[in-house]
Parts: C-alpha cells; structure tokens; sequence
C-alpha cells in the first residue's frame, strides 16, 4: 500500500520537472530572440548593400590616390629587336606615315638589290617630366578630396541608416502597444456583451441594447485587425533595413518603461554627417577648378635614349662592294654600334588658357550650386532642431497627462459597467465609457515611446546620434 502510494508522486515530480524544463526553455529561448535596438542597428549596418557598395568606393578612390602618386615615376621602356632584310637606299622625300616607314640605311644603288642579312636593335628609353609646376600636387590633392567625399558618402550612409533602423524599431514597438491596446478593448467589449445578453434574455433591456454591444465587438475586431496590418507592415520595413528574415520581433520595452534621462545635445547642425558629405562635395569641386587652373601650366622633362645596333651588313658595303654582307643570322644579333642621347626639354601648349578657361567657369558654377544645396540643408536641419525640441516638449507634457486621463476613463467605465449591470444607465453612456478607456489607454501605452521617437528626431538633425543610442544600453 505504502508501494501504490508513492508511485503517484513519483510521477507528479517528474511532471513538475518536466514543465519547469520547458518553462526555462521558453524564457531562455525568448531571451534569446530579443532584438535590442544597438543589435538591429549593427546587423543593418553590416548587411546593408548600400553600406557595402560606398565602402568598395571609399577602397577605389584611395587606391587611385597611389596611382597618381605612381604618375611622378619616369617611364622607362626597354626594347630588344631582331630583323631581317635588305638594306637598299634611295635618295628622295620620305613620310613615315602612322608608324608604317622602312627604316633600313645603306648605300644608293643603281638599281634594286635583293642582298639581305639579319640586323638587331637594344634600346633603353627614359622619359621623366620631373617638375610639373604644381599639376601633378592639384592631382593628387584632387584624388584626396575624392576619398574624402567617398568616406563621407559612407559615414553619411551609416547615419541615415541608424536613424531608419531606429524609427522602424520604434515603430514596430509602438505598433505592437497599440496591438496589445486593441485586444484588452476587445476583451472589453466582449465582457460587456456578455452583460447585455444576460439582461436582454431576462427582458430586462431592450433588444437592441445587444445589438449595439455586438456591433461594438465586431468594431473591436476590426480595429485589432487594423492594428495588426500595421504592425506587419512595420516590421516589414524594419526586416528590410536590417536585412532579416524574422517573422516575429520581440523587442527591448526599456523604452516603453522608461524615459531618456537627457535632451540636450553640444553637437551643431554644422557637424551632421549629412551636411559633412555637401561640404566634401563643395572640397572636391574646388579641387578640381585648381587642377583645371593648373594643367594648363609647362613641363619640364628630363629624357635619356641609350641605344645599340647590330648588322650583317659590314662596314665596307657599297653599290661596288655588294658581296661584303653575311647572311649569318649570329653575325647580325652582334652588336657593332651604339649612340646615346640626354638632354632636358619643356614643352607648353599655348593654347591651352583658351581651351581649359570655359571648363574653370563650369566647375566654378558647380561649386556654387553645391554651396546652395549645403545651405538648404542646413537650414532645413535648423528648422527640423527646432520643431524636435518642441515635440520632445508636448511629448514629455503628454506623459505627466496620460496617466490622468486613463485613471479617470478606468474608473468612469467601471461606473459606468455597475450602474448599467444595475439597470441605472443604458448602453450609450457605457458605450462612451468605453470608447474613452480604450482611447486613454492607447495614449498611455505609446506615450514613452513617443519621447523617444522626439529624441530620434533631435539626433537625426544635430547629427548626435549617440545622444539617443545610449540612453539606453
């Protein structure tokens, strides 16, 4: 007997254990899905394609900053020839035209001869333009503001990301509120249904009184629905940023609980990334009038030709010599004969001020127009700094209310419920009632999050974006 006993137990225990078990699981397994705001802003920021894509640029433009670098070295060619033919003159005008001219040299013959030997050419050929009067620094300087505009390209793309990842974030939270708002209204309704049912079957209100109750609940649902909609079509936004496959989020409701400890940011308009990323353009657009400016400027070059030739045409070959030749092909790779030249030139087309002078012009007006589009911005930021700090302003006051009202719709709709139960008020009074709990709640249950999505816009125009991000950690 005391056998059979225990063995109930037995099996109690092992069925407690068992849903502790999977209760652990299930919270660790929730903890482990949650997406925190810092986590979703560097998965987006390290899986974006844009970020990518201006991070390969940034890697180009320094790589062709080298390259011009590499233009200052002299070009040095290094040839080696072998030929074979004949070496008939002919005194008259000659046009090598496009590279296509017989170079061979001997004698002048009488007529045609077909006497033909190997010959052999060794050339080493230096060209070095070793002062440029200051056009090969405008280049490189313009190289440089080209990698200063690709790396604010990206900073600036970094940014705007983080912002965009932020709001989506804060929308999908605050959708998800309103959600939760949308079902506690619908359990309502329900609730209050179910009242008026049982007054209406006891006759003691009206038929009609239900069939408002269940127009209320179908109202109720279709809200929630709603509600959904917009919560899906958040979150699609949010997996499209962060480049994820989630279905579900389960969000940090730090900032539903909380509010950010400081508003106040020491960063100007002036340092926004995006305002940084015009100012780059503007750099790079001057750099290139001084390179335009520049290029119209002399070269000095320093030149050098070494170069040794070998024939099987000997030195005694005349028109009555014709036998003195060898057909040898070694005899002709023999170098007999070699010549050098060195010397400096500087060359200048005078023309180039009139060709070069209209092009200055045009990027001038460029860097003109890019300084009015830097100002639009930054009066468009100064303008949205402003109209931040007036919303973090109503949004904080919002807070300090919402909690008023929603006591005050709680404790009128339960007044309201007692007294309809007692046959003291009929169903629009209550129908009121609860259309003011529903609406206080939903403003309580975003209010927190609407602080926040204040301070995102204070960040995205000042450029201070850690002046939301750690807030909260």
């Amino acid at each position: 007997m005391k056998k059979n006993n225990e063995r109930p137990n037995v099996a109690q225990q092992w069925t407690i254990i068992a849903i502790a078990l999977l209760l652990s699981n299930a919270v660790q397994a929730q903890q482990a899905t949650t997406l925190l705001l810092s986590g979703a802003i560097d998965t987006g920021i390290s899986q974006y394609q844009s970020i990518k894509a201006k991070q390969n640029y940034v890697q180009a433009s320094s790589a062709l900053v080298q390259d011009v670098k590499n233009q200052y070295l002299p070009n040095v060619i290094a040839s080696v020839q072998n030929d074979f033919g004949t070496v008939n003159g002919q005194f008259g005008p000659l046009l090598g035209f496009q590279g296509l001219g017989v170079a061979s040299a001997g004698p002048t013959t009488a007529s045609q001869r077909w006497d033909a030997g190997f010959g052999a050419l060794y050339l080493i050929n230096t060209n070095w333009e070793v002062f440029t009067f200051g056009r090969l620094q405008s280049r490189i300087k313009l190289a440089n503001s080209v990698v200063k505009k690709d790396s604010a390209d990206l900073q600036q793309e970094v940014f705007i990301q983080s912002v965009k990842i932020s709001a989506a974030y804060l929308n999908v939270l605050a959708a998800q509120r309103i959600i939760q708002s949308a079902d506690a209204n619908l359990q309502r309704a329900l609730a209050v249904r179910t009242a008026v049912l049982a007054k209406t079957k006891s006759g003691l209100v009206a038929g009609v009184d239900s069939s408002i109750a269940n127009a209320e609940v179908s109202r109720s649902r279709l809200v929630l629905i709603d509600a959904k909609n917009n919560e899906q079509q958040a979150a699609s936004q949010l997996r499209q940023l962060i480049n994820s496959t989630a279905v579900d989020f389960v969000l940090d409701s730090a900032y539903i609980k909380t509010l950010p400890a400081s508003f106040s940011s020491t960063i100007t308009p002036g340092q926004n990334p995006q305002v940084k990323y015009f100012q780059s353009r503007i750099d790079e657009s001057i750099a290139i009038s001084s390179y335009l400016k520049k290029s119209i400027l002399p070269g000095v070059n320093l030149f050098g030709i070494f170069q040794t030739r070998g024939s099987g045409f000997g030195a005694d070959y005349t028109a009555a010599t014709n036998y003195k030749y060898s057909g040898s092909y070694f005899d002709g790779l023999k170098p007999t004969r070699s010549n050098y030249i060195f010397g400096v030139a500087m060359a200048w087309n005078i023309m180039s001020p009139l060709k070069i002078r209209q092009q200055v012009k045009a990027q001038q007006f460029i860097t003109s127009a890019y300084k009015n589009e830097e100002d639009l911005l930054a009066s468009q930021l100064n303008s949205q700094l402003i109209l931040a700090d007036q919303r973090i302003d109503n949004t904080r006051a919002v807070t300090t209310e919402v909690p008023v009202q929603y006591k005050a719709a709680a404790d009128a709709f339960l007044q309201k419920s007692v007294l309809y139960k007692n046959g003291l008020t009929d169903i629009i009074d209550l129908q009121q009632a609860l259309f003011a709990v529903n609406r206080a709640e939903t403003d309580l249950s975003v209010a927190n999050i609407n602080v926040w999505q204040a301070l995102l816009l204070k960040a995205a125009a000042s450029g201070d974006f850690d002046l939301f991000r750690k807030q909260v950690q």
